[in-house]
């Protein structure tokens, strides 16, 4: 059995400016998300780390490094959603542009494109789902961190709990918790935490 710890990376200036939409753009932790990170390895520092792994972009990187102190593999497929016309808006500034992309995306994000030109949700689901695939081949057990991003942790979530992807948005994931869940060799996927403090 595997043993996933899922961490949403320490906040950034995006974050804290009204949670502008920060997907790709490649952002450093603030001073307070460096420290997030750190009470975050406090809260883990009793697992034994078997693999960790990252999104390529820094704030989930550094947000590894320091909550595993192990050596981190960054992962293509654990980046951040494409937001397309989205990215470096506040929802409040994107919407007043052009509500119908929201409304698009809010009842079918499976199958809207994010900022009109960024990816599905589907999509988004079916690389960071590849990735935990090729991870289950490589071990049958272990404990394994998982840094990405609020939004393709919350669409990987509700896929695997059969929630159609809309419900995405009824998770809160806050910056530097952990979500831990485990798979079995069948592929059996049980949530033990949600937005954890352990």
């Amino acid at each position: 059995m595997l043993n996933i710890y899922l961490i949403r990376h320490g906040e950034t200036a995006w974050n804290a400016d009204n949670n502008r939409y920060c997907g790709r753009t490649d952002i450093p932790l603030t001073e307070k998300g460096l420290k997030q990170a750190e009470l975050l390895r406090r809260q883990l520092g009793s697992v034994k780390w078997d693999g960790v792994f990252s999104s390529p972009l820094q704030r989930a990187f550094t947000t590894a490094q320091i909550a595993s102190g192990a050596t981190v593999i960054k992962d293509d497929r654990l980046i951040e959603a494409d937001f397309g016309m989205w990215e470096g808006k506040t929802k409040e500034e994107f919407i007043a542009e052009n509500a119908q992309l929201w409304t698009n995306w809010m009842n079918d994000p499976a199958n809207s494109r994010a900022g009109g030109t960024g990816e599905t949700g589907a999509e988004i689901v079916q690389r960071v789902d590849d990735f935990f695939q090729q991870l289950q081949k490589q071990y049958s057990t272990g404990n394994f961190l998982v840094a990405a991003h609020n939004g393709v942790n919350r669409l990987f979530l509700s896929h695997k709990l059969g929630m159609p992807l809309g419900n995405y948005r009824r998770f809160f994931m806050e910056n530097a918790t952990a979500s831990m869940f485990t798979l079995e060799p069948d592929g059996t996927f049980v949530l033990r935490h949600l937005n954890s403090k352990f």
